[in-house]
């Protein structure tokens, strides 16, 4: 039998909280709605047949138009057999193919009252149901495992995905300065998250302020290191193709520079929460400590600890760009001319500024942590 921990009274007014504001922000307009085309409907269907006449293959790339003859399998159509069509561009990390018997998520084109399929497109291969089970999958293990501490992590998990998809990304599509836009967001989830996980206390204040210190060094150095890199925020993948999609206000470079620091600020709150968690027990079982005997004690925890997170950074970072560094490496490619490519040097910008948070953030929390904690010692 898993023994779950009551709750607090603070702790259950910041999830009631949390609920009504995810709830609000997620039914509140972002202002994108109207792009979506109101006569289309978005069904699973099954692949009964293909038709592949019409595909060309050279070598391993093929291109050309996949026919489909699929059924619709949920929604107001469902149960109708109709031909939809692939379209193949020649690009293998755009491009699907399918095989009868396949499920995929495919497009309705309907008719100005939506009583009738015009056309309809595959879109992929349908992975929602798979997707939604890995989530179950993840949660149920949190919970069974944290029990009411892992349903707080949950909670704030799906709020962080929420402010992101919700307040973030419509924020930089509508022109505000990434920048202070990524700031505030970061700050808004670092203070939930931790408030929620480590409750309203010296131990969540020590946290937050440490974390924060370690985001704000990394939001200065990548400003200052972004600049004299000379690095473009269009070497991200399809960033260039939002200036040709009617957003050519954006600032690339700023969003680019606003992403380092979003990208380690998980890390930094670990971190954080590692040391004010390490202070805070120290404290508990010895009140009569010194400041600078916990700051000390800090620092002990932090070096463990930055030890590690440095290079699980590099190994994130780095795992996303295998297939680059091999093509570089097949080709026999020069190691001064990979390390001066601007899409190479970006994420050296990338995971260089990010693990200098994440070294900073250490002591910057150990010094926190150690004056929050004996602060109400000090004043008696």
């Amino acid at each position: 039998m898993l023994k779950f921990k009551l709750p607090q009274k603070s702790d259950l007014i910041l999830i009631v909280l949390l609920i009504v504001i995810s709830s609000i922000i997620v039914w509140l307009p972002n202002g994108f709605e109207t792009q979506a085309d109101k006569n289309t409907s978005r069904v699973r269907a099954l692949v009964l047949e293909t038709d592949n006449s019409l595909i060309v293959e050279t070598g391993i790339i093929k291109t050309g138009t996949q026919s489909l003859k699929i059924k619709i399998l949920n929604g107001k159509f469902k149960g109708e057999e109709l031909t939809a069509f692939n379209q193949l561009v020649g690009r293998m990390e755009f491009d699907k193919f399918f095989l009868p018997k396949d499920k995929t998520l495919t497009v309705l084109n309907l008719n100005e009252d939506n009583s009738q399929i015009i056309s309809a497109t595959v879109v992929d291969h349908y992975r929602i149901r798979l997707e939604a089970f890995l989530l179950a999958l993840f949660v149920i293990i949190l919970v069974a495992f944290a029990g009411w501490t892992g349903i707080k992590a949950m909670l704030s998990f799906m709020f962080a995905g929420i402010a992101i998809w919700k307040l973030l990304l419509p924020g930089l599509l509508k022109g505000y300065a990434p920048i202070p836009l990524s700031l505030a967001i970061v700050a808004l989830l670092t203070s939930v998250i931790i408030f929620l996980v480590a409750g309203t206390n010296k131990k969540g204040v020590s946290a937050f302020l440490g974390a924060m210190s370690g985001v704000a060094v990394t939001c200065i150095m990548a400003i200052l290191f972004g600049t004299l890199f000379n690095i473009h925020g269009a070497i991200k993948p399809f960033s260039e193709t939002l200036l040709y999609s009617g957003y050519n206000y954006l600032n690339l470079t700023e969003i680019f520079l606003a992403g380092i620091f979003i990208s380690s600020s998980g890390a930094v709150m670990d971190i954080a929460m590692d040391i004010s968690a390490s202070q805070a027990e120290v404290y508990q079982a010895n009140k009569g400590i010194s400041r600078k005997e916990l700051r000390r004690s800090g620092f002990e925890v932090g070096k463990a600890v930055v030890g590690t997170m440095t290079t699980t950074l590099l190994l994130a970072y780095s795992g996303g760009f295998s297939a680059l560094l091999m093509v570089f490496i097949a080709q026999g490619t020069p190691m001064i001319n990979i390390l001066n490519l601007n899409y190479v040097s970006g994420e050296i910008l990338h995971t260089l500024v990010g693990s200098f948070g994440l070294v900073l953030v250490a002591p910057f929390t150990a010094i926190i942590g150690s004056w929050v904690f004996t602060r109400r010692t000090k004043n008696h």
